[in-house]
């Protein structure tokens, strides 16, 4: 029987999608499926909305167990065939709270903070011991297991992760498959939609559209190019960083604009704070989004079991097919993330890089892209070297490592100080308490 241990099962919503997925999957329906999660309630919530779910779509083939807790955590890994990492280590209340405020007072806005910029090292630093600490288990209970990790920061955690265990893993982020897709329909284009042929390489949520043509082969990029500068400087929409990037960069990249306004020093500058408006730029988004969903949260569990006749079609997440790829031998194509090794020819070797992959029963096999675009490239490398060196903190413990990973994310070095980026990483350090406790 296959075994799939999904890692943060109190992600209510993504558990019921992923493995939804998988009792829709003829190959995985008869699964073992284990729950972990250190957060009782929560637990309980998924395994309810999943056990209704299983008898619902999949007449109870699946078999479905919880186990709650550190101390019960290697037994749902072990004989796991696959696991998926969906944690958020923290929580909104206090680790995101501290993210945001405190970089406030130093007068440092953001907008989502979790791949990127303060937020995201320190999400990075706080999440890659508990991980790693995972994949340890892993290897001593089921060290042939693919872990399939959807934890933010998606680069930081992954690269660390492949570079400093014997785990095999991949990483996989939503923005992938919907990157096209989202840019046709917002220009009015969805009569090109169907057969588009499309290349998407760089790294997480800054993976370039490099490629995109109609069923026919015509390059699409001339008319995008148009209709996104007209877009922008006629009406207010909720894409347009991207859409600036298409105009300065020429390309089109994967994840949201609220993302991208804080993965750069062009949009959030205090000197300049009509940029905000100009561009549509939602500071503290993400602290929004966690208030709504815990004060919906009651309300949405209940729409979701529906009285208990749930039910569930199989959505885009790639994670059941890959697994379905693995175990039957089928060709799948993916986008996801890999150690570099000479995939991009001009970003490290070591950089966790965002590419096409095929997947098949002899695994996840990354493809060569080539060189990027210069100006792309570019633009990965001040994100990827945050990257490096927040996972060279992570190895050594060292709070100055911290700092330096700091000072070069371009958005926090274009707004503070090298003092007041320090004194920052030291609050939020030891605002994190026992999260951050083994940077000295």
């Amino acid at each position: 029987m296959i075994k799939i241990t999904f890692m943060g099962a109190g992600s209510t919503v993504f558990a019921r999608n992923v493995l939804g997925d998988c009792m829709c999957t003829p190959a995985l329906c008869e699964s073992e499926m284990a729950l972990y999660d250190i957060d009782a309630k929560r637990l309980e919530e998924s395994r309810v909305i999943l056990e209704a779910m299983n008898r619902n779509v999949n007449n109870g083939k699946a078999v479905i167990k919880t186990y709650l807790g550190e101390e019960n955590r290697k037994e749902a890994l072990r004989g796991a065939n696959f696991v998926v990492n969906a944690i958020q280590v923290g929580g909104y209340d206090p680790c995101t709270i501290i993210d945001f405020e405190i970089p406030k007072k130093y007068g440092l806005r953001q907008t989502i903070a979790d791949t990127l910029g303060i937020g995201g090292i320190m999400r990075a630093l706080r999440t890659i011991p508990v991980v790693e600490a995972f994949a340890r288990d892993m290897e001593e209970v089921c060290p042939d297991a693919w872990l399939l990790n959807y934890t933010n920061p998606m680069g930081m955690l992954t690269g660390y992760i492949q570079r400093y265990t014997s785990i095999k893993t991949i990483g996989l982020c939503h923005s992938v498959q919907v990157c096209s897709k989202v840019l046709l329909e917002g220009l009015d284009m969805t009569d090109k939609m169907e057969g588009r042929r499309e290349l998407i390489a760089g790294i997480n949520h800054m993976g370039w559209l490099l490629k995109l043509q109609d069923k026919d082969g015509n390059d699409l990029y001339p008319e995008i190019r148009k209709r996104a500068a007209e877009k922008n400087a006629t009406e207010k929409h909720d894409d347009m960083v991207r859409y600036e990037y298409i105009r300065r960069l020429g390309y089109y990249c994967t994840e949201s604009s609220e993302h991208n306004a804080e993965y750069n020093p062009f949009f959030i500058k205090p000197n300049y704070p009509e940029l905000i408006e100009k561009y549509n730029i939602p500071l503290d988004e993400y602290p929004r989004r966690c208030v709504s969903q815990i004060e919906r949260w009651e309300q949405e569990r209940d729409n979701i079991l529906d009285g208990g006749n749930i039910t569930h079609t199989r959505s885009r997440e790639y994670a059941s097919g890959i697994m379905e790829a693995i175990v039957e031998n089928k060709a799948y194509e993916i986008g996801a993330n890999v150690i570099n090794n000479g995939c991009i020819e001009n970003l490290p070797a070591d950089a966790c890089v965002e590419v096409p992959c095929l997947v098949n029963g002899d695994g996840i096999h990354p493809c060569h892209v080539g060189r990027l675009p210069v100006q792309l490239a570019a633009m990965n490398m001040t994100n990827i070297n945050v990257q490096l060196m927040t996972i060279e903190a992570a190895r050594t413990k060292k709070r100055e490592n911290i700092y330096q990973a700091a000072m070069l994310d371009p958005h926090t070095a274009a707004q503070l100080s090298l003092d007041d980026i320090v004194s920052m990483c030291d609050e939020l350090i030891d605002a994190h308490g026992e999260y951050m406790a083994m940077y000295k």
